[in-house]
This record gives structure tokens, C-alpha cells and sequence, in this order.
């Protein structure tokens, strides 16, 4: 068992400890991981299905690979498609359309590819960014790089929570807000 630091959230009356742990130095922040957490992401879709329910809109889409299992399960639950744009190329993903994003979890630049074969999914359609977490708002800015060049229109952005300067994320379809938690020596 961790003896690291924790935060407590609710999610849709779902409890969870989320661990902190420093980014760079003198920053934490509560780390939210729902791979394999099928309670949290259950009551997550339901949340989020329920805040999406008044806007009109065709596709859901996300970046891989945290908020998949998310993006599915809320897909299922407002019987809408899904695409996900991967952080790698493979040649069966063609003529893939692609742009650059920083990730504040990994630190370095990451490319988003839209896969060929979901270009057509996703031309002239109004979509849903879905995410775990928004932080900084780099994956939401290279997906958004990436629809627009898919002709798409993004016309709402959802996430568990966002995280940090909470007036950066007011037009969020979020569930929660998590804050920074600053280390002073």
C-alpha cells in the first residue's frame, strides 16, 4: 500500500483516494487513472451521458489511451459512434490526418493521427472532445487541430474533471474540478 499523499473525489456517487504525485518540481497534482477501474468509469458515463444529454451532436471522439475505456462506455450509453485518434502511425491507418500536442503527464510532444478509414465518420459532423482529465488543454488543442482539418465541428468538450485554474475550463462538460497542489519548500 502507497503511503504517498491522496484527494479525495466523488464521481457520480463513487468514491475514490486519487494518489499525488509531483510533475515537476514543487507541483502535484491528483492522478486519475481509469484504466481497469470499471465502477469509476461506469458512473463517469452515466454522468457525463446525463450533462450531454441537451446538446445535439453525431460523434464522440477521444484521444488513446487513458479515456477509451470512457469514451466506449459513454458511446454505449447514448448510442452515438466513437472514434479515437492514436498517438502513433501504422500504415494501415493510410492517409492519415494528423497535429502535434504536448501531454503535462508525459511532458514531451505528442502527434494525434486520425485514422483514414474515420475521416469520413467525422466530415461535416457535429463531435464531442471527451477526455479524463483536461489540465493544460494541449490534447484538446491538438484534437481540435485535427477535426478542423477533418472538416468536423466541435461543438462541446467533456472531461471527469478538469484541473488547475478553474475560470480556464467553464464551458467544460465536467463532472468535478480537481486543484494544483503547489509544494513550498
Amino acid at each position: 500500500m502507497s503511503t504517498r499523499p491522496t484527494y479525495p473525489v466523488e464521481v457520480n456517487g463513487v468514491h475514490r483516494e486519487l494518489t499525488l504525485f509531483e510533475v515537476k518540481p514543487g507541483l502535484k497534482i491528483a492522478i486519475v487513472n481509469i484504466l481497469g477501474d470499471v465502477e469509476l468509469v461506469e458512473a463517469a458515463a452515466s454522468g457525463l451521458a446525463k450533462k450531454l444529454d441537451a446538446i445535439s451532436y453525431d460523434t464522440l471522439v477521444t484521444a488513446e489511451a487513458k479515456s477509451i475505456p470512457l469514451v466506449h462506455v459513454l458511446a454505449a450509453k447514448v448510442n452515438k459512434p466513437y472514434v479515437v485518434l492514436r498517438k502513433a502511425y501504422k500504415p494501415y491507418m493510410g492517409n492519415a490526418i494528423q497535429a502535434e500536442t504536448l501531454s503535462i503527464t508525459t511532458g514531451v510532444p505528442q502527434t494525434l493521427y486520425l485514422d483514414e478509414k474515420d475521416i469520413a465518420i467525422l466530415k461535416n459532423k457535429r463531435v464531442v472532445l471527451v477526455d479524463d482529465v483536461i489540465s493544460t488543454g494541449s490534447t484538446l488543442q491538438g484534437m481540435r487541430l485535427v477535426l478542423s482539418k477533418a472538416e468536423s465541428l466541435v461543438v462541446a468538450e467533456a472531461a471527469i474533471f478538469t484541473e488547475g485554474e478553474r475560470t480556464h475550463w467553464e464551458q467544460i462538460v465536467a463532472l468535478g474540478h480537481l486543484p494544483l497542489f503547489w509544494v513550498h519548500p
